[in-house]
């Protein structure tokens, strides 16, 4: 046998997301190349590791076998290589982070600088609703959460970051008579996100604190949908204006003068107050203490006013 690291890497990301094209997405690699990695991969065992139902790929239970291994060796190559950087006086491990869809936008900077200068450094970050996020940090399956609304069940500490500010928007077609704001929202057709998501909750607070019935909603699981759709022209919705610069500066989108707006709440990095973090999530934790505002100033300025 003579199979590679890079085959084991993506056949432990296939056998984890039962589907090549995702496997692909999330490696950064073209479906084909990493088609042809499998088959390099399989063609070395006299059994067979998947099998094709119908569109499904389904791993076997040889191949869950060999998923788990490859796991082992991963992971034990993963910490050959933390450990020479650390000789070598560097820092290194994983970072795993878990954070609120809305947080996409402005998480990647907060991050950029510490892992440009430390290398070592294996960045895990799960995009996500709000509901999801809280049982990844309850579970300590993650370092630190992003997110706009604290739990209050959990004994965490935080780091605020910035402001969230969310105002209802509308394609550039929309028009409607301020004068007659309740008549003209309760025949509105409204875009919600899914269940769990800190944008529902707001929208939901806000409509029932103003007494505005709904009609007609429709309800899709990304805020990416949630814009297309309002762009599309098929309802109006509450966004974090963070997500939508670039539409409302082509005109794509607008925002509607509606009173008690925006509603702004308050990004946060959260950790359980009993993590024991490693040595990167400290380094990370210091990064955020002495950079933050630098980081918020240089590109979120527009943001703040």
């Amino acid at each position: 046998m003579n199979y590679t690291l890079h085959q084991l890497e993506i056949f432990k990301k296939i056998a984890e997301v039962k589907s090549v094209t995702k496997a692909s997405e999330q490696l950064f690699l073209t479906q084909p190349a990493v088609s042809i990695q499998l088959k390099n991969f399989q063609d070395q065992f006299n059994l067979p590791l998947f099998e094709v139902v119908g569109r499904k790929l389904y791993i076997t239970e040889f191949g869950e076998e060999i998923a788990e291994t490859a796991i082992k060796i991963l992971d034990q190559v993963a910490s050959i290589n933390y450990k020479s950087a650390l000789f070598e006086g560097k820092l290194a491990g994983k970072l795993k982070i878990s954070i609120v869809s809305t947080a996409k936008y402005a998480m990647p900077y907060f991050l950029s600088d510490f892992i440009k200068k430390n290398e070592m450094i294996d960045l895990t970050m799960d995009v996500t609703n709000k509901m999801s996020v809280i049982r990844s940090l309850e579970n300590n399956e993650c370092d630190f959460a992003m997110v706009s609304t604290i739990p209050k069940k959990l004994n965490i500490e935080r780091i605020a970051l910035m402001k969230n500010k969310l105002f209802f928007v509308s394609n550039k077609n929309y028009i409607f008579d301020r004068k007659k704001l309740k008549t003209e929202l309760n025949k509105t057709p409204f875009i919600f996100r899914e269940q769990g998501s800190a944008t529902r909750l707001a929208m939901e607070r806000y409509l029932t604190k103003n007494k505005i019935q709904i009609h007609k909603k429709m309800e899709l699981t990304s805020n990416e949908a949630v814009k297309q759709a309002v762009i599309a022209g098929l309802g109006i919705s509450i966004m974090p204006i963070i997500g939508i610069k670039n539409e409302l500066q082509k005109g794509d989108l607008k925002i509607l003068d509606i009173k008690d707006l925006p509603i702004e709440t308050t990004w946060n990095l959260i950790w359980l107050k009993s993590k024991n973090l490693s040595s990167v999530a400290k380094a990370f934790k210091q990064h955020i203490e002495e950079n933050k505002n630098i980081i918020i100033e240089n590109n979120f300025n527009w943001f703040s006013n």
